[in-house]
């Protein structure tokens, strides 16, 4: 039997004048009738609640995943495979709802079995278009927050010598690793790997993040001298400690690894820095993993239950292997291991690539005084950073968002309650608006000879990071450089070979070179998997980001998710986070409830075929 559930008000006598409902009517009759059909285990009556194209997106909140249900029977059979689980209950609306262009907007909370959600539904003539439900906190283990934030400190005379707080975290820090084995152990300590770590720390789970730099935020320090942030300052906040209200909009990256050596240090979290994953295998017997680890120079074992791959969404690096290059003078180098355009003023220099990194090191060369020429392989997806502010990420996150009432929670959930085949359709709009308020700003690209595409289906920048996670620029002054000549551009040719002191390109050209930089991209994160745990693990788990499902052997249904993201894998006990920062911040959140449902026990089953 399903737990009781909410009953509205009536809102009309039968004998009163017919009135047009609000918007906040239409949504209270909707919920109402998905509150009937759920509390009567009617999976096909609430399945037709929606239109018949209609997506009810979950967040671990109904099956234990991250799942999009395209469409009236797909929603039926989730809601078949979960209804007597879940039990779910207590639908309210979240405030008044609104309407915009036909599409009624209302914001939902709702309680299961096991938890409490939240819920973001769009109605379309008296149906829903779609539904994002998402767990948002565990029943019995909710966060010690607010009213619930620990006391501090132990009143009283006990006649004996508590531990202070420094001394219980030293003794902490001592037991982690040795006497005390971490549930979840983290690899990579960038902001995926600590935002992480900060969600499990406040649900009282016992995680360890290793990284092998020797201070939280090398990762960022390390990169090239003239790198900042891509993304606004309101897209890029870490969970629980958001940034100053100073802040500069675009992060420097020797600010940002400052950032999260603070921010490891003040939410308290465990770290082992200068620490290499060296191998993880599997333990079946006991239900985890036997890792090996070297930590400054010495060898350690740790047996985690849970093993998190956070090294970003990146493999190893991509390096071309060019006929000739064993016989060329000068300097190669990949772009992860570029430093800066110093010691190349007056050089020659050739960047191979045109997208992010191939920008900003071109620009980084140019202003040191290098003749610097970009070699563009294949067409690149550019947009300006001020216009994707105005048509992107403004609405949501800006300062005019804040003001609008437009917290970071808020954005963080409108975002996610538009599923991707939906999102594809609506940046096909964006992109028309972009190409038509930046056209002049295209046509100068174009003619200096550069190879532009606005997504395979138009569908522009965002599209492009979620399918590939590559083949874009957020312009911040590199393109004018290319436009005016100041950085030299070679499009449409490949490279034939290398010689003593030139690129040869397959035109006959020569390109006269004392610096090569690959900024030719990563292999896929698989091939991690593959080299840290072993291929056949890699195989059984499959393809990690872009828009699809399953495996290369078993690809199945497009399930409408991110593959193999935040969610459980096709090998037990490893889970894959990672994204920019603003992917970190929110679903560090539905990992972290997934890892805790399973330390303390809750069954935790997977609907459908991306069941570990």
């Amino acid at each position: 039997m399903l737990a009781r559930r909410f009953r509205y008000p009536a809102r009309h006598r039968a004998d009163a004048p017919m009135t047009v409902p609000t918007p906040t009517e239409r949504a209270e009759r909707w919920l109402r009738e998905l509150d009937d059909a759920l509390h009567a285990g009617r999976a096909d009556a609430a399945a037709a609640l929606f239109l018949e194209d209609g997506c009810w997106r979950d967040l671990t909140a109904f099956t234990w995943t991250l799942r999009t249900m395209d469409g009236r029977a797909s929603i039926a059979a989730m809601l078949r495979a979960t209804l007597a689980r879940v039990r779910p209950t207590g639908w309210t609306l979240d405030g008044a709802a609104s309407e915009s262009n036909g599409t009624v907007e209302a914001w939902l909370r709702f309680e299961t079995s096991v938890g409490r959600g939240r819920a973001v539904l769009r109605l379309r003539d008296g149906r829903a278009w779609t539904l994002m439900t998402m767990l948002a906190e565990l029943k019995g283990h909710e966060e010690p927050a607010g009213e619930r934030r620990p006391l501090g400190v132990e009143h009283g005379a006990y006649g004996r010598g508590l531990p202070t707080w420094l001394e219980a975290r030293e003794a902490w820090r001592a037991a982690l690793g040795r006497t005390v084995q971490p549930e979840v152990l983290i690899v990579g300590g960038g902001q995926g790997g600590l935002a992480l770590a900060a969600r499990l720390k406040r649900l009282g789970v016992p995680a360890l993040v290793v990284d092998r730099h020797a201070r939280p935020g090398d990762a960022w320090r390390s990169r090239y001298r003239s790198l900042v942030l891509h993304d606004p300052v309101w897209y890029d906040h870490m969970p629980y400690l958001p940034f100053p209200d100073h802040w500069p909009v675009f992060t420097p990256k020797d600010k940002m690894g400052d950032w999260l050596e603070a921010y490891a240090r003040i939410m308290e979290l465990d770290v082992w820095s200068a620490t290499t994953c060296v191998t993880a295998r599997r333990d079946e017997a006991a239900d985890g993993w036997v890792v090996e680890l070297e930590r400054d120079g010495e060898p350690a074992v740790l047996r985690p239950r849970q093993l998190v791959l956070a090294t970003g969404l990146s493999g190893l690096p991509q390096v071309p292997s060019f006929p000739g290059a064993e016989g060329f003078e000068g300097t190669q180098v990949h772009s992860s291991a570029y430093a800066g355009g110093a010691p190349w003023a007056g050089k020659r220099c050739v960047v191979v690539g045109s997208n992010n990194s191939a920008h900003d090191i071109c620009a980084d060369l140019w202003e040191h005084g290098a003749q610097v020429t970009m070699l563009q392989r294949s067409s690149t997806m550019v947009a300006r950073s001020e216009t994707l502010q105005a048509l992107g990420w403004g609405r949501l996150f800006s300062e005019d968002a804040l003001r609008r009432g437009i917290t970071t929670e808020r954005a963080d959930m409108t975002l996610a309650s538009m599923p991707y085949r939906l999102l594809a359709e609506s940046q096909k709009a964006v992109t028309a608006q972009i190409r038509e308020r930046d056209a002049s700003f295209y046509d100068r690209l174009r003619t200096a000879g550069f190879m532009l595409d606005f997504g395979e289906d138009d569908t522009g920048l965002s599209l492009k990071y979620l399918r590939r996670g590559s083949g874009y620029y957020i312009d911040v002054g590199a393109s004018a450089l290319v436009a005016e000549g100041r950085i030299g551009l070679r499009s449409g040719v490949r490279v034939r070979g290398l010689r003593a002191r030139s690129v040869v390109l397959d035109d006959g050209s020569e390109l006269p070179a004392d610096l090569i930089v690959h900024a030719t991209g990563f292999g896929p994160l698989s091939d991690v998997v593959a080299s840290l745990v072993s291929p056949e693990v890699a195989e059984r788990v499959g393809p990690i980001w872009g828009l699809g499902s399953g495996t290369t052997r078993d690809p199945g249904p497009w399930h409408g998710e991110l593959r193999n993201m935040w969610s459980p894998t096709r090998q037990p006990g490893l889970w894959i986070h990672g994204g920019n920062l603003q992917q970190s911040r929110f679903y560090s959140l539905q990992l972290a409830l997934q890892l805790k449902a399973r330390s303390v026990g809750l069954p935790t089953p997977v609907h459908g075929a991306a069941a570990a």
